[in-house]
């Protein structure tokens, strides 16, 4: 029977899931996107909401959809479990969808149109609204069960019968495949929301978004399946509270005297479990047995007693948030390039050919073309060379790769400043400085380059993030961490409108004019190229003390096969090896 179950788990996980797996996240990426990129006109135009209301709107539901990962993720370590949290949230994304493509088709859901000649516009009505709340409030519970997990729930696949090597392939493969639907809403869905109609524009993400639901749960027999842990917060919360119980307490010298109880931590530590670490020693104190400690049943009150592998999840993820902060300011950096650089294309020459002119959104294309070539290089060149040199399967390491990542980044707002100083000069050349509208003759194609190196740095920096966030989390946190990567990129977005308010601020609206061609929108591009050499210091500092989590890897009792666990079973004998991750 146990011979059976070992061959099951072998015809489960690694590449054979991605296609169930990855269908799911792209099509939520391409409804998402599909939606975003374009939704600003859709709310304006379409339902007649003022400028004002309709920006509100979409940074209220944005901010939504960056909260609501966390929840997902502490749902999906808690008790769900990943597969059935992506599921459900699919299916709730599904539902918003549905309930959006519906309302863009029936005229009883939308105001009627603006009436000629005055253009007088009759603005959607209270229910009409809540219908758009209702789409909008669907999408953001969904993504979040979906986005914290994906990532985490496919990187399991890789983890055990030897596929461990295998793991970051996929995250070159998660972001590869993450930029095809991106392409494909900016140019194929928003082509067919401004020339055909919102029905088929919404329509389309909402079919294929339909087809995901039933490839992901089609693939079911063949994914491992993490027994969740239990909250992981609880957790957390019990080991910080049983310190602070014991804070006068004399901490033993031998770590060893520190408590174990491989069974209690049976379900949280299915692949390895942790080693004690010198670090944030005082935390150890959790972990010292005492009398009172323990219940009749001999089991440990939670509250008052921890176990070392319990404190150490602690401890790794306090030592995680210096580098997942490094984040933040990245995005912050390149969050302009939805603003101010869309300000600049739109003054400079965006003729392709004499008739046709390039749509200021379209420059983010070549990010992601950018993207998506770094990536099949890194994965197809870069590491087969560097692996020679350095020994590493992966060629270099996660933190090496966040760092080069945060080096390049540097550059793209180099040249959007240098771009940004001859567009101005251009612009006084011709006697335009004075006229904000006008088509300054200077080639927005100048612009290409900070979007390309932002695509690069992409490439090194993001995926290095969300690999060295999921391997360094302690299993049972994984969707957590996977949530603290979005978490990172919604801090950095409001850090990036809080930086514009200061800098407008102090600078007396001096720098940031409605006038671009008056303004000094160059200086505000040194200033963030200045931010990021500090962040890229502090990163250094960062990864130079960054002690990697010790790890003793689980292995079934006479074999050399890693333990595998599905939902519905328990963690049963294991042995120990000692590795650092």
């Amino acid at each position: 029977m146990a011979e059976d179950g070992r061959e099951k788990k072998r015809k489960q996980g690694g590449f054979r899931t991605m296609p169930f797996i990855l269908a799911n996240e792209v099509c939520d990426r391409f409804a998402t996107t599909g939606f975003n990129a374009n939704k600003i006109t859709y709310l304006t135009q379409q339902l007649h909401m003022p400028l004002v209301q309709a920006t509100n709107t979409l940074t209220n539901f944005g901010g939504t959809s960056s909260l609501t990962p966390i929840i997902g993720a502490m749902i999906a370590d808690s008790f769900a479990g990943r597969f059935w949290t992506i599921t459900v949230g699919t299916i709730i994304y599904q539902v918003g969808m549905m309930v959006l493509t519906i309302s863009a088709i029936l005229p009883a859901l939308r105001p009627p149109p603006c009436s000629p000649p005055q253009q007088t516009c009759e603005r959607a009505s209270s229910w009409q609204l809540a219908i758009l709340y209702l789409s909008l409030l669907c999408t953001s519970i969904g993504s979040g069960g979906i986005r914290p997990c994906v990532v985490a729930f496919g990187a399991d696949q890789f983890n055990f019968d030897g596929n461990a090597g295998q793991k970051g392939n996929f995250f070159n493969l998660y972001f590869f495949t993450m930029g095809i639907p991106v392409l494909l809403a900016l140019t194929v869905v928003v082509y067919v929301q401004d020339n055909v109609s919102w029905g088929w524009g919404f329509g389309i993400p909402t079919i294929a978004m339909s087809l995901s639901v039933v490839a992901f749960v089609i693939g079911y027999p063949l994914y491992f399946k993490m027994k969740p842990g239990g909250s992981p917060l609880t957790r957390l919360t019990q080991v910080l509270v049983a310190a602070f119980r014991k804070r006068k307490l004399v901490k033993p010298e031998d770590p060893s005297a520190l408590y174990e109880d491989k069974g209690l931590d049976a379900d949280i530590c299915i692949t390895g479990r942790l080693l004690h670490t010198d670090q944030l020693v005082f935390l150890d104190r959790a972990a010292v047995a005492m009398e009172g400690d323990f219940g009749e049943s001999g089991q440990p009150r939670l509250w008052r007693l921890s176990t070392v592998h319990r404190v150490e999840e602690l401890k790794s993820i306090i030592r995680m948030i210096p580098i997942w902060s490094v984040g933040i300011l990245l995005v912050t950096a390149a969050s302009h390039n939805y603003t101010f650089t869309l300000l600049q294309a739109r003054s400079m020459d965006r003729h392709l050919t004499p008739k046709f002119q390039i749509p200021p959104a379209t420059l983010s294309i070549f990010t992601v073309v950018t993207m998506l070539l770094s990536l099949a290089f890194y994965d197809r060149v870069f590491v087969p060379v560097a692996r020679r040199f350095t020994g590493n399967p992966s060629g270099i390491t996660y933190l090496q790769r966040m760092g080069i990542g945060l080096a390049i980044s540097q550059f793209a707002n180099v040249s959007a400043a240098l771009v940004e100083t001859k567009r101005k000069a251009a612009a006084a050349k011709h006697g335009l400085l004075d006229s904000p509208t006008a088509t300054v003759p200077f080639s927005v194609f100048w612009l290409v380059p900070q979007y390309a190196i932002h695509g690069l740095a992409d490439a090194f920096s993001s995926v290095g993030h969300m690999e060295f966030l999921y391997d360094q989390a302690p299993e049972s946190m994984r969707s957590t961490a996977a949530a603290l990567f979005w978490l990172a990129g919604s801090i950095g977005n409001y850090m990036g409108t809080v930086l514009v308010i200061l800098v407008n601020d102090f600078t007396k609206g001096e720098w940031l004019q409605d006038n671009i061609n008056r303004g000094k929108l160059d200086y505000y591009y040194w200033l963030v190229t200045g931010l990021q050499v500090i962040n890229l210091g502090y990163y250094i500092i960062c990864a130079m003390f960054y002690t990697s989590k010790p790890l003793e890897v689980a292995k079934p009792a006479a074999e050399n096969t890693p333990k595998v666990v599905d939902e519905e079973v328990g963690a049963g004998e294991v042995e120990f090896s000692k590795v650092e991750t």
